[in-house]
């Protein structure tokens, strides 16, 4: 399905520059975001001594807050290329699992780690307004990274999508409210993961 979508929406997107190469429109998204995630502890540097502990699980799912924010230049009234960029953090606590291992002391259990995730975005939205509402639709791609720091320290780097969309409800003029979902996709530490990230806030129109 997320292939199908991206397929799509980048034929629809193609045909749209075709008859217009500069954006004649666009908006500015910023707000509050939430998507769930994992806190990964892979390692027990730098509290644990090397080969005498390790923190357990390798992983625990959180809720990650954060923001997100977006540019979106419209070639025309239905049709956009968007940019997006997302941050989110979240905390979760480990247990230390000691080892036999001859004059090694053993951490406090538990352990906290930090984890933060961002993703680097672009693609193809296309929306149709409808009175004071606009729906739309998109398919994002790019990259994603995650950052894990406190009792362990990990970092990946992935490729990453984002299949959604969202509601636009118009305040006044050039100002709406933004609601939006998406069905993140990454392969952080060479597995899959998918989550719902939810976003919400301001959108500037021009």
């Amino acid at each position: 399905m997320r292939k199908i979508a991206g397929i799509v929406l980048g034929l629809v997107l193609a045909a749209g520059v075709a008859h217009a190469q500069i954006p004649t429109s666009g908006n500015i998204f910023f707000g509050y975001s939430y998507s769930g995630g994992d806190v990964s502890a892979t390692g027990c540097p730098p509290i644990c001594p090397s080969g005498g502990a390790a923190l357990v699980p390798s992983h625990r799912s959180a809720g990650f807050n954060g923001w997100e924010g977006s540019l979106e230049g419209k070639f025309l009234p239905w049709i956009g290329v968007v940019a997006d960029v997302s941050r989110h953090y979240a905390s979760r606590d480990f247990t230390v699992m000691c080892f036999l291992t001859p004059g090694s002391p053993c951490p406090a259990s538990p352990q906290t780690v930090h984890s933060t995730i961002s993703t680097y975005l672009i693609g193809p939205r296309v929306s149709v307004p409808i009175g004071k509402f606009t729906p739309f639709a998109h398919a994002l791609f790019g990259a994603g990274h995650i950052n894990d720091s406190g009792a362990t320290s990990n970092s990946d780097t992935s490729f990453a999508t984002a299949i959604g969309g969202g509601l636009d409800y118009r305040l006044i003029k050039g100002l709406a409210w933004r609601v939006q979902a998406d069905e993140v996709h990454t392969r952080f530490f060479s597995g899959g993961q998918d989550h719902l990230r939810f976003s919400t806030g301001i959108d500037f129109r021009f």
